[in-house]
């Protein structure tokens, strides 16, 4: 039989070569680093937008060229915070927690009072003014991090395991309330909430923290005016278009007006004195005017992939600690951005929580960078860990071929 009359062989279906559809494998560092970027030049072009009515005569808005050297200083500081080990937040988060309850305490004292509220510690000598607060919410994280790293699991036997954490979270959260500053008092109990949840703790304990918590805010919200009047104007802002629910209303107009790309940079009018503080809380209502919904997405998109970057870091990490680290920094960053979105968009009441690297904020925007230098670190050590890992890897199967 000649060759061309033979029969064609054909493979076996199992000897046929796989072929597996991989992902692209990202480095979450640079993720971290492109969004945060987008969001910090996003925040410049807006708050220069928002604060150029208010100084006509001159080239360079305060607001802006403090925000500028905010971000310049949040750079340097970023740089610094990423070369630290993690091993130096772990034995310094106690320290840190313990400034920033007594900076809260002196607050009540001898803060400076802004609308109502002393949330403000002015640095005598310098003119300069932060906000512990900002402080506190870092620290308690950081320190609740390494209080449950040393809890190796949870044990249902008992809620002793909860006590040490408790106690770090309430004494600065009514620190806040007594500012006050419920919003950022809810967002502490929350993030910590979240970070107790991620370190093994049953759901079943969360149910009466949580119905304390509420029957709290309701309480709270009829004994003070203005945490009942921001409910009413939450509600049905409509109606309270001229008082209490201004600020919302115009927010929803900022909305209406810029549609899907938006009225164009710098020719926004709710920042002309209708949307107050439009440079702060309510930054994202300038970005829905002037960029569109396009620009709110891009937004939404870098909060999501710095999200996603630090859950994968978190994953990654080589300690307990470090992984509870990065994921109570990745809640410190993206927390308070999904509840100001909400708050602008009308979901939740209004509170005063800022935009994370895009509102007015030097004590904010200087704490977010110093979390990010470390979410960084943590980054690095892990790309640095798998890199090692499969050079051994393929050495040993080199030598064992």
């Amino acid at each position: 039989m000649s060759a061309a009359n033979l029969p064609e062989k054909r493979s076996h279906p199992a000897s046929r070569p796989s072929v597996r559809m991989r992902l692209p494998d990202y480095s979450p560092e640079a993720l971290l680093l492109v969004s945060v970027a987008l969001l910090i030049s996003i925040g410049l072009l807006m708050i220069y937008s928002a604060s150029s009515p208010l100084t006509p005569d001159r080239f360079l808005p305060d607001h802006f060229a403090k925000h500028l050297i905010a971000v310049s200083i949040g750079a340097c500081l970023t740089f610094c915070t990423r070369k630290l080990p993690p091993r130096f937040w772990e034995k310094a988060s106690l320290w840190i927690w313990c400034f920033a309850v007594l900076c809260l305490a002196i607050t009540i004292f001898m803060g400076t009072t802004v609308n109502g509220a002393k949330r403000w510690l002015s640095v005598p000598g310098i003119g300069f003014r932060f906000q512990p607060g900002e402080i506190a919410k870092f620290a308690t994280l950081l320190v609740v991090a390494h209080v449950l790293a040393q809890q190796k699991s949870f044990h249902p036997a008992g809620l002793r395991h909860l006590i040490t954490p408790t106690l770090l979270t309430v004494i600065p959260a009514s620190l806040l309330l007594l500012q006050p500053d419920l919003g950022n008092t809810v967002l502490l109990f929350a993030a910590v909430g979240i970070l107790l949840f991620v370190a093994g703790t049953p759901i079943r304990f969360f149910v009466i923290p949580i119905a304390l918590g509420v029957t709290g805010i309701t309480f709270y919200s009829l004994l003070n005016p203005y945490a009942f009047n921001r409910w009413t104007g939450f509600l049905d802002p409509w109606a309270k278009s001229q008082a209490e629910g201004f600020q919302l209303v115009q927010s929803f107009v900022a909305f209406g007006r810029g549609g899907f790309s938006g009225v164009g940079l710098g020719n926004g009018h709710q920042k002309l004195f209708y949307l107050p503080e439009a440079h702060t809380d309510f930054i994202l209502s300038i970005v829905a005017e002037e960029i569109g919904l396009v620009g709110v997405l891009i937004v939404i998109l870098c909060f999501s992939a710095l999200l996603i970057a630090g859950i994968r870091i978190a994953q990654r990490a080589n300690t307990r600690f470090e992984s509870l680290c990065a994921f109570a920094l990745t809640v410190f960053l993206t927390l308070p951005a999904i509840m100001n979105i909400a708050v602008v968009m009308g979901m939740i009441p209004t509170k005063g929580l800022t935009l994370p690297f895009l509102s007015y904020g030097r004590t904010s925007l200087l704490v977010c960078c110093c979390a990010l230098g470390i979410l960084m670190r943590l980054a690095h050590q892990n790309s640095e860990r798998h890199a090692s890992s499969a050079i051994n890897t393929s050495k040993r199967g080199i030598f064992s071929a």
